[in-house]
């Protein structure tokens, strides 16, 4: 049994989420469906991230076993040859027998994009979110070096849904690298974070919060509070998914073969 390793990137605008669901479009299930036309085989396709509706990915990874003896190259064409152009394979690479595209992910990284410009692109509307109007900048920059550490995010994170789920969640997680970048050549903002494990929405909640530095109603100073609450009615509101993209994962050297 061979292991598959695939490198993704997709406009999540067109699609209701990663995860399949019956009667919609989704990532996963426009993969697995292509995959198992190539392969004659009944694949599970595991994506290293459940990216949510109207979310992007430039570096989504996923990973499938089959006994098919397609090399990885040949994978790549053939599953671009018949996905969405929506859906892109950027690589496939043969792994060892025991990557799992999720469970070994070392890191993720995503970044969102506001911009600022007073007229947004008809081809950009549905890949950022769209804020001409003042804010305060460096407040804001301020405000995003808060979130690096170990912190609790439950102020910064959705409901999964589930009370057990929940409840047997823990709301500890470890941001390695968080950063509100200017990008005046493109009237932008990007937040870009880094860490193990997200909380479901957590990047576009703490998004909302740096929006809310920026309108005045929120101080840096008041992050610490805002996760000494853990009351996520009190940051700020869940940012819209379209300025959102999955950027890379990271994971461990000795997965690959050859």
């Amino acid at each position: 049994m061979r292991n598959i390793k695939l490198t993704l990137a997709y406009d999540g605008s067109q699609f209701h989420g990663w995860q399949i669901q019956p009667g919609v479009p989704t990532i996963q299930g426009a993969i697995t469906e292509v995959v198992r036309k190539v392969t004659e085989e009944q694949i599970t396709i595991h994506g290293a991230s459940r990216t949510d509706t109207g979310v992007h990915a430039l570096g989504q990874v996923a990973s499938f076993k089959t006994q098919s003896l397609l090399a990885a190259e040949e994978f790549e064409r053939a599953l671009n040859a018949l996905l969405p152009p929506a859906i892109r394979v950027v690589a496939a690479e043969e792994m060892g027998p025991d990557f799992h595209a999720r469970w070994q992910a070392l890191e993720k990284t995503y970044l969102y994009r506001i911009f600022r410009g007073r007229v947004v692109s008809p081809f950009e509307y549905l890949r950022v979110m769209h804020y001409p109007y003042p804010l305060d900048e460096p407040a804001m920059i301020e405000a995003a070096r808060l979130f690096e550490g170990e912190h609790d995010f439950t102020s910064f994170a959705a409901s999964s849904g589930s009370e057990d789920t929940d409840k047997d969640r823990s709301p500890l997680r470890v941001i390695g690298s968080s950063a509100l970048i200017q990008c005046p050549e493109k009237e932008e903002l990007v937040y870009q974070v880094t860490g193990r494990s997200f909380l479901r929405y957590m990047v576009r909640k703490i998004v909302g919060t740096l929006l809310a530095v920026g309108r005045g109603k929120s101080l840096p100073a008041d992050i610490p509070a805002l996760f000494e609450s853990r009351d996520r009615s009190l940051s700020g509101p869940t940012a819209p998914p379209e300025g959102l993209y999955l950027v890379a994962l990271r994971y461990p050297e000795p997965w690959k073969i050859g």
